[in-house]
């Protein structure tokens, strides 16, 4: 059974939410958006490619700043309107220069940071 963009369930916005998980340890990594176009673009050349809301634009992860996430297995979540894009990550994943995007933890009403940007 070939795969078909259209089959996913998009918002209003013609968007879809990506978690990317990073293919070794398992992290999540960060959440982004993509479109149909870009899972398109993401399947066919194996660089993971989100759809930028501020920008209105593709944005390939890494591009600018070397970051890059090469695409190991793309799964649907049950209902078809979520995607777990597992990488391989090189470098840090979020644009704080963490790891991942979710570095900030509420333990017993606190906020506390998990990592600090690498150097």
């Amino acid at each position: 059974m070939s795969f078909d963009p259209a089959t996913l369930k998009y918002d209003a916005n013609g968007l879809i939410p990506a978690i990317a998980q990073d293919e070794l340890s398992g992290e999540v990594l960060m959440m982004a958006w993509m479109n149909a176009e870009a899972v398109t673009k993401t399947l066919n050349n194996g660089r993971v490619t989100y759809w930028s809301r501020s920008r209105q634009a593709f944005w390939v992860k890494g591009e600018s700043s070397g970051h890059l996430q090469h695409l190991v297995d793309f799964r649907v979540d049950c209902d078809r309107d979520c995607l777990l894009i597992i990488v391989r990550q090189t470098g840090p994943a979020c644009h704080t220069n963490r790891r991942s995007c979710f570095y900030t933890a509420v333990r017993n009403g606190d906020e506390v940071e998990l990592m600090a940007p690498e150097a």
